[in-house]
């Protein structure tokens, strides 16, 4: 790594988005992903889906250059109604300079925390295993009651992770479903 890029990281800041956001987030998204124009199509709709309410969404900035992104939308279990509030993490977007050096560490934790200020009982996430286990997920949510929206395969149940953002979260259980725009079984492969 450049010793110019290690003094930047002084520099890096996050803040919670805002319309105005949109073009910035869409950016970070697609460098992220370069190969990958489904994951800034997903992002941008899940921005403007009623039923990913009430989200989360924070962009990392070094300086005034935004490096990265984080999401969280809406989570329920299937046929409760008064389900606790929940949330999925989706995506997680750093731009390639910028990876490997804590900033999406720093987006999941301040991420996390401001869902629990929120009121958020839960978290999931289907990701790296060796990753989200870092900040608190718990891998194989399907063997503690919580299968994902679509079927798993079985090499990497572990992807699917839950983290419990209070003390005693409701011990009510049952399959997830998402907002609408992520309820396609293409999102649920690790």
């Amino acid at each position: 790594m450049a010793e110019s890029t290690r003094m930047t990281l002084r520099n890096i800041h996050i803040r919670e988005t805002s319309a105005i956001d949109l073009n910035a987030i869409l950016a970070v998204e697609r460098t992220a992903f370069i190969d990958d124009e489904e994951v800034v199509t997903l992002t941008r709709d899940l921005l403007t889906d009623p039923t990913a309410e009430p989200l989360v969404s924070l962009l990392a900035f070094d300086g005034e250059t935004p490096v990265g992104h984080i999401l969280f939308t809406k989570a329920q279990i299937v046929g409760v109604d008064r389900c606790p509030l929940m949330h999925i993490l989706a995506p997680l977007a750093v731009i390639p300079d910028y990876q490997k050096q804590g900033i999406g560490g720093k987006l999941i934790r301040a991420g996390l925390e401001k869902l629990r200020v929120l009121g958020s009982e839960r978290c999931f996430v289907i990701g790296h295993m060796d990753y989200y286990p870092r900040y608190g997920f718990i891998p194989d949510a399907a063997a503690q009651s919580f299968p994902a929206p679509y079927p798993i395969p079985e090499k990497d149940k572990d992807a699917w992770m839950v983290q419990d953002l209070v003390e005693k979260a409701t011990e009510i259980k049952g399959q997830i479903i998402c907002a609408d725009v992520m309820m396609k079984p293409e999102y649920w492969k690790e």
